[in-house]
C-alpha cells in the first residue's frame, strides 16, 4: 500500500470497524450544523468526502442511524465512534469523519458549512471561506 493510499484508511476507537478508499478525497470541510454537533458531541465536525464507489469497510459492519429525512450516519456499535455520513440524495460521495482516519493530518479542510448554526463561543483560527448553510456547490 502506498503512502497516499494509507492516508485513505481508518477505523473506530476499538478497532472493530476499519475502512479504506481506493481513491483520494474529493472534498473536505468543517460542518457546524446542529445534527453534526449532536451526533459527535463536539462544536464542529471535520469531514472528508470520498467517491462512494471507492469507499469500503474492510473489517466489521457499521451500525446505521437515519439522523434526518435526508441523511444516515454510520458508526461502530461497540465503541460508538461515528465513522461516516451518507446523504440519501447525494449518492456520489460518502463523508467520513476526519478524526477516524489513521492519518488525520493528511486531509486539510477547505471551507466551513452551516455557519448559521455555529456555536458562538467556538471558532477556528483560519481564513477558510464560510457558508451560512450548505456546501458552495449546492
Amino acid at each position: 500500500m502506498s503512502a497516499a493510499q494509507m492516508n485513505n484508511a481508518g477505523g473506530c476507537l476499538c478497532g472493530a470497524i476499519r475502512f479504506f478508499s481506493t481513491d483520494n478525497p474529493v472534498d473536505a470541510g468543517y460542518c457546524h450544523c446542529k445534527l453534526c454537533q449532536r451526533s459527535t458531541g463536539a462544536p464542529v465536525l471535520a469531514w472528508v468526502s470520498y467517491p462512494v464507489e471507492a469507499f469500503t469497510y474492510t473489517d466489521g459492519v457499521p451500525a446505521r442511524y437515519q439522523s434526518s429525512n435526508h441523511g444516515r450516519r454510520e458508526f461502530c456499535k461497540q465503541c460508538g465512534t461515528q465513522i461516516a455520513y451518507r446523504d440519501l440524495e447525494r449518492t456520489t460521495t460518502v463523508e467520513v469523519n476526519i478524526g477516524s482516519l489513521d492519518d488525520s493530518e493528511a486531509v486539510v479542510p477547505r471551507y466551513h458549512i452551516w455557519c448559521d448554526s455555529r456555536i458562538q463561543w467556538f471558532d477556528t483560527d483560519d481564513n477558510l471561506p464560510r457558508f451560512p448553510r450548505s456546501r458552495p456547490d449546492d
